[in-house]
């Protein structure tokens, strides 16, 4: 059994997945932070747009389209100074053998992530 996955390396991971995702879009990268608590991790322009994008790792069984409301409404407060729009990435990651475990360097995991969801006025 190998090492498990530190809460940064998990972080990383998602935001390399998420960070694919943009780029195959056609999102072009304007600022990119990797630490969990400083948000948005990604700050990226398309169509002449910007866009924040807060990405995060979600551990199973929780579910990743599930988003915290008061620190969304509080990114999208700041995006709209900068007319930016608002999107949230949640990535839940597991391991692949047994998701009670968790995901070990070097081993197979699981990833559930259905893209981009926009935080708009509720």
């Amino acid at each position: 059994m190998g090492k498990p996955l530190t809460e940064q390396e998990l972080h990383n991971l998602a935001m390399n997945i998420v960070g694919r995702q943009l780029e195959s879009d056609g999102y072009e990268f304007m600022g990119v932070n990797s630490k969990p608590k400083k948000n948005p991790q990604f700050v990226c322009l398309k169509e002449k747009k910007l866009h924040f994008v807060v990405v995060r790792n979600v551990d199973y069984p929780n579910d990743p389209k599930d988003y915290d409301l008061k620190l969304m409404h509080k990114v999208r407060t700041h995006a709209e100074k900068f007319e930016a729009r608002t999107y949230y990435a949640g990535v839940g990651l597991s391991n692949a053998s047994n998701q009670k475990l968790p995901v070990f360097l070097n081993e197979a995991y699981i990833v559930d992530y259905d893209g981009l969801i926009e935080i708009c006025d509720e």
